[in-house]
């Protein structure tokens, strides 16, 4: 893989770590919401994520602010972020940090 390509997926995991869904004090990356980040040789970003529930009440304002937070960086042409429920997501997904922070530890 092109080392241009993996800095930028490593900034696109840094700006995922600002996204947070307003009822959770932890960032939806470490939340295990993030499934894919597949980056193309144009620089076209395609994020496969999900919620924690199917009704959360800030799908539209989560989905938006990581759509606008990876436009922000300058190399990326365009954001798509697919939303999907398969698989369902479970406290399991939740990173070591997150577990700690929500008192799973």
């Amino acid at each position: 893989m092109d080392n241009n390509i993996m800095q930028l997926e490593e900034e696109i995991v840094r700006m995922l770590k600002t996204v947070y869904d307003p009822e959770i004090p932890v960032n939806i990356y470490d939340l295990g919401l993030i499934y894919n980040v597949d980056v193309d040789d144009e620089k076209n970003v395609t994020i496969t994520m999900t919620l924690t529930a199917p009704n959360c009440p800030a799908a539209d304002f989560i989905l938006e602010d990581v759509r606008l937070k990876l436009e922000s960086i300058k190399d990326i042409k365009n954001v798509i972020v697919n939303l999907t429920f398969d698989p369902t997501w479970n406290k399991d997904m939740l990173s070591e940090e997150a577990k700690l922070e929500l008192g799973f530890l």
